[in-house]
């Protein structure tokens, strides 16, 4: 049996920034085409639920039952692809006119965020993310005069996720993240051309199932 030993070479992890980030709409529950977010500045994640229940017999704790996790988040961004506007409730009236308060679509969403280490450097790897289920909340904006320090306005949208099910896994899911320093490089590379699309095929998000044959195929 080997002794523990802590901050080796190579072994000082850490997560960093986000970038490619994709849109994806949803039709009958495919997520089949994908659009570039420009401008994303952040993804919050902010899984919440899977309370504990306690309860007792003999004057004691008996047990605890924990109940169903659900994930959701926060985008902040510059500006979004049209595309959300659907996801926003907005509705075109005419080119270049929207109007707001519709139904909000679903859509689906993936990401990368960077992995560091300390001899690589925040080159080490990255994390792939991909969500499915999200729908957005009405979010405030606020506008400001310029001013001698003049910034950029960012936007904000809370999400929340309804899972989908698997054949592989208890429960459904509705968050899946890749590391690209662990997982089969030349298998990542195909999912990753499924998702951000080629000369030949439109971006799409793979459903859970189609994820794990796709990493998993021999």
């Amino acid at each position: 049996m080997a002794k523990l030993t802590w901050d080796g070479a190579g072994e000082r992890l850490y997560t960093l920034g986000v970038e490619k980030g994709v849109l994806y709409r949803v039709t009958n529950g495919v997520y089949n085409q994908g659009y570039a977010w420009n401008g994303l500045t952040s993804v919050t994640e902010s899984p919440s639920g899977a309370d504990e229940q306690k309860f007792y017999a003999d004057n004691m704790q008996y047990g605890s039952i924990r109940g169903t996790e659900d994930f959701g988040g926060t985008i902040e961004c510059y500006y979004y692809p049209d595309e959300f506007g659907e996801c926003n409730g907005e509705i075109e009236i005419a080119t270049g006119v929207r109007g707001n308060q519709q139904t909000r679509k679903p859509f689906g969403l993936s990401y990368v965020n960077k992995i560091g280490n300390d001899t690589d450097g925040m080159d080490h790897g990255y994390e792939l993310h991909l969500i499915y289920g999200a729908t957005s909340s009405p979010s405030e904006k606020q506008h400001q005069t310029i001013n001698d320090s003049p910034e950029a306005e960012t936007m904000s949208f809370e999400f929340a996720c309804i899972p989908v099910k698997t054949s592989f896994s208890e429960k459904p899911m509705s968050h899946i993240v890749i590391n690209s320093t662990t997982a089969d490089k030349s298998k990542l590379s195909t999912l990753e051309g499924i998702l951000y699309g080629s000369e030949n095929a439109e971006a799409r998000l793979p459903l859970p199932d189609e994820v794990k044959t796709t990493l998993a195929a021999a």
